[in-house]
């Protein structure tokens, strides 16, 4: 497996290549169960894209992969309750039965990636303790489900989005929770993802990782996620140990405070940071990519909605920042400007690009002005194009 990337504006070309004797094994994360394939329809409805991920995949893959004595993994995400758990469940007993290989044969790793989610880690895990790997700790789309589930309530205003890590008690207590009762199941407890990327200084990007990593190690964490192979040697150096399935943490029940607290701090730089994001990844979003390398760290549809929501939040409050301005859509507006009119000085796009990125600039804003929440950025495919 190869992929060639061409030079261009002086750059040098790019080739990669994987070893298959040393090389990571398959694991397929499927679509959430918001999602929708609008490209393959059942009585005239878009079918669930989880559900067309897992069975198509499995229907090629799984007994290929079972004559390689290798295990058919997926990876769950978006998961808010035990009765969906309950219904991946289902599928996946269903599907071993389609591809008629034996009862309990996939494995899954679910994310616990919502505030919904959190609270009902153990009765998930039941649900699919048959089918189950292990548990991971989504931190992004973790913070972005906080603020969406709780941006109508004054006491719950999340402060800058840079200053929400795993250091804050309602994060580490819910990290904390999984690695408790995963390992009390005999299940793996997998941390979060590190987005930073080597940038311009790759060391002390590298040190920002292990720290993080090293956090997650003593936190009881079995394994964890980075965001670039650059990292991934360093990450594993962290975890000296295959796994800690015998760690229990240090919590004294398995019901902690998880509710996001703020100091009500919200700065100017803050909902710059975020219209720059937006905009950024809006535009790796119009050009077909989901994930975005930008200012050193890599932006994906987590941090967007993260960042959207955030601003979202903060207009719907009038929320003062500690300027003494109001966040208020004219004030976003503005923003929008001088934060788009920055990005073109630092990229100098040629006419091309600068109808990518104006178109980028828009959809952007729009998605950050909306008066009426939207629950996620999209919820359906594109269409295929025909011809």
């Amino acid at each position: 497996l190869s992929f060639h990337q061409p030079g261009k504006d002086g750059n040098p070309a790019k080739s990669y290549t994987l070893d298959p004797d040393d090389c990571a094994t398959i694991m397929l994360r499927v679509r959430g169960l918001h999602l929708f394939e609008c490209n393959v329809l059942v009585d005239g409805e878009p079918i669930s894209a989880g559900l067309f991920d897992l069975v198509t995949s499995a229907f090629h893959t799984a007994t290929k992969l079972m004559k390689r004595r290798r295990t058919p993994k997926y990876y769950v995400p978006k998961c808010e309750h035990f009765l969906e758990a309950r219904w991946w469940e289902e599928l996946l007993t269903a599907t071993e039965e389609g591809v008629e290989i034996p009862d309990g044969t996939i494995r899954c790793t679910f994310l616990i990636e919502t505030l919904p989610a959190a609270y009902q880690i153990e009765e998930i895990l039941y649900e699919i303790r048959k089918h189950a790997a292990g548990f991971n700790v989504g931190r992004w789309d973790k913070i972005f489900s906080d603020i969406k589930t709780l941006k109508s309530h004054s006491d719950r205003i999340m402060d800058d989005r840079s200053t929400i890590d795993m250091s804050k008690f309602w994060m580490e207590n819910y990290a904390k929770r999984l690695v408790k009762i995963c390992h009390k199941r005999g299940a793996f407890a997998i941390g979060g993802m590190s987005a930073f990327t080597p940038g311009k200084d790759p060391e002390a990007q590298k040190a920002k990782v292990c720290a993080d990593k090293a956090n997650e190690f003593e936190l009881g964490h079995d394994g964890c996620w980075v965001s670039h192979p650059y990292f991934i040697g360093p990450a594993l150096d962290q975890f000296p140990k295959k796994n800690q399935l015998e760690a229990t943490t240090d919590l004294k029940d398995c019901y902690p405070d998880i509710l996001p607290a703020s100091s009500g701090e919200v700065t100017e730089a803050g909902v710059r940071k975020n219209i720059r994001v937006g905009i950024a990844y809006m535009h790796g979003w119009v050009n077909d990519i989901g994930c975005v390398a930008w200012d050193e760290l890599m932006e994906d549809l987590a941090t967007l909605e993260i960042s959207r929501a955030q601003v979202w939040q903060w207009n719907h409050h009038s929320v003062e920042l500690t300027s003494g301005q109001k966040v208020t859509s004219e004030l976003i507006t503005k923003l929008f400007e001088e934060e788009y009119q920055r990005i073109l000085d630092e990229i100098s796009p040629d006419k091309n690009a600068r109808e990518s990125w104006d178109k980028a600039y828009s959809k952007s804003l729009d998605l950050f002005l909306e008066e009426d929440f939207s629950e996620f950025l999209t919820t359906t495919s594109e269409l295929a194009q025909e011809g």
